[in-house]
């Protein structure tokens, strides 16, 4: 009986060590700062989800379609993350719960929102969330975590290239959405 013990707390205890040579403060750090991107992340794409099903008007095929492709870009990205947390001896979200207590972009339940509206949130949210990318991408560098920065330069870049996108298709509407005045 007591062997049995030992060796399940012995199991439990291989189970949390850490596969990864960076300090505990590293991981703790990194895994953190992982972690709320991913909580924006699977708010990001449940929004860019949401315009997807809800878009209308004139230019509905062509939104739909990228919306569509944002988001499938997003939540391919959501594994990559929460892979990477474990790989450095963290523990991922684990409701949705959890997403929306570390949020930090907002959402939008709005019956209706205007596709213009939907652009421009998306644009703005994609803006934020590759600041937080590379906030995060500073913290990997000041611990020396090269894999995580590089996953990150990645994810900027996708980022960016969703903000250009939303940027584009919403260019030469007339007016302003939500303080933003097209070129």
């Amino acid at each position: 009986m007591r062997d049995d013990r030992h060796q399940q707390q012995a199991h439990r205890h291989s189970r949390l060590e850490k596969p990864t040579n960076l300090g505990p403060e590293a991981s703790r750090d990194i895994c953190a700062g992982l972690n709320v991107l991913l909580a924006d992340m699977f708010t990001l794409y449940l929004k860019t989800k949401n315009f997807h099903w809800h878009v209308s008007g004139a230019h509905f095929r062509d939104y739909h379609l990228l919306f569509d492709e944002q988001a499938n870009q997003i939540f391919a990205t959501t594994d990559a993350v929460a892979e990477r947390v474990r790989k450095l001896g963290g523990t991922t979200l684990r409701s949705v719960g959890h997403v929306v207590r570390l949020q930090r972009l907002a959402d939008n339940d709005a019956d209706c929102v205007e596709p213009l509206t939907m652009l421009v949130e998306l644009r703005d949210d994609n803006l934020q969330l590759a600041a937080h990318l590379r906030e995060t991408h500073d913290i990997c560098e000041e611990h020396g975590d090269v894999a995580s920065a590089s996953f990150i330069e990645n994810w900027i870049d996708e980022a960016e290239q969703r903000v250009w996108f939303l940027s584009e298709a919403s260019r030469g509407h007339e007016g302003s959405v939500g303080g933003f005045v097209p070129d």
